[in-house]
């Protein structure tokens, strides 16, 4: 139930920041939100992990910080598999939207999703 609470999230966040900035960052509709969302979850499931180790050393020099390069990777590859519905202008951008997912999703996590369990 909670991966499917974070897919919606993350759908929501997508249309967001595709509201924001149009040009960068493109979606069809809400479907391609969703199935997008799903694919990153899917990603971020089989290909992060591998990531994470081959690049550990980067990661470990910056403190954590180049995770948010290989957040906006998967970003990139999602866009690659998704085609014209899904649609990132570059590197940048990709990387943009990763820490904003990434600190969106850990605000909803601390206050929202923490709460319904105590």
């Amino acid at each position: 139930m909670r991966w499917l609470i974070g897919i919606g999230i993350n759908a929501v966040l997508f249309m967001a920041i595709a509201g924001y900035f149009d040009d960068e960052f493109r979606l069809s509709g809400f479907g391609a939100a969703i199935v997008a969302s799903f694919l990153l979850s899917i990603l971020n499931v089989l290909v992060r992990p591998v990531l994470i180790l081959l690049t550990l050393p980067a990661t470990i020099l910056t403190l954590g910080l180049f995770l948010f390069v290989i957040n906006a990777v998967t970003l990139l590859l999602t866009d690659a598999l998704m085609g014209p519905a899904f649609d990132i202008s570059g590197f940048g951008m990709a990387l943009f939207a990763a820490v904003i997912l990434s600190l969106v999703n850990i605000i909803i996590q601390k206050f929202v999703l923490d709460k319904k369990r105590k």
